[in-house]
């Protein structure tokens, strides 16, 4: 689909805390415990480390026995090993956390929507910076999604164009903006959006799930991060289907 679109598209390197030729029952194992918010934000800080890490240092959102059980179940799933006092480390520390992001979304969209699914891209389209995180073919259309794991805070105004751009180089029947936190879009996200394109009215689905402009959307995590883009990703196909009064 890609290439229809006269694109040059060719697949980036995956860059994860495991190798990428796993056996099915351990990723499914990993995928499981990703599915957790607060594993991925305790892997996210593991690898944010940059070294060996102490469990309770990984992450605010879990302290103590919690964060001292997860590093344990690194080392179950084969992904870190103990470094001494305390201290753990990543046998296969990747450069960030978007990969693995990436790779558990793209697995998790795959497995429920029964659709293939492409990661780390990088298009070839004129003009766009940056690479696309996870697409994947739907019923003859094409989707988008675009993965950010920091907080919304911290996506800047320059990243959000970058997107925009992608997505005006890129085509797709739909696009969604999924920021793997908890905290509220409204504050910080959406504005940015709604600055970057006039005329934009945003309606909120359900929770923090909203259609900012036809066919583009823009979610969060808060409850379950695959739910809310598979909820988004209906409404786009419903909204792009024929109206019959």
């Amino acid at each position: 689909m890609l290439i229809r679109r006269g694109l040059h598209p060719r697949p980036i390197a995956p860059d994860l805390p495991f190798l990428p030729n796993l056996d099915e029952s351990r990723a499914e194992a990993i995928a499981g415990r990703l599915s957790h918010y607060a594993f991925r934000l305790f892997l996210r800080g593991a690898i944010l480390a940059g070294g060996p890490f102490r469990p309770a240092d990984a992450t605010r959102y879990v302290a103590g026995a919690v964060a001292a059980r997860m590093a344990t179940e690194l080392v179950r799933l084969g992904m870190a090993q103990p470094a001494g006092r305390g201290r753990f480390r990543l046998i296969h520390p990747p450069a960030n956390f978007g990969g693995t992001l990436e790779w558990w979304v793209g697995r998790e969209l795959c497995r429920r929507l029964s659709a293939p699914v492409a990661t780390g891209i990088r298009s070839g389209a004129q003009g766009t910076g940056g690479d696309l995180d996870v697409v994947l073919a739907l019923e003859g259309k094409l989707v988008y999604v675009e993965l950010k794991s920091s907080p919304p805070k911290h996506v800047s105004t320059a990243e959000l164009a970058s997107f925009l751009a992608r997505v005006r180089g890129l085509r797709p029947h739909l696009s969604v903006l999924a920021v793997d936190t908890a905290l509220r879009l409204r504050d910080k996200t959406l504005p940015g959006l709604v600055r970057l394109l006039p005329g934009a009215n945003p309606v909120r689905l359900l929770r923090e799930n909203y259609r900012v402009v036809p066919s583009l959307y823009a979610v969060n995590a808060r409850q379950d991060l695959i739910e809310n883009l598979c909820r988004v990703v209906a409404d786009g196909l419903r909204e792009l289907a024929p109206s019959f009064g």
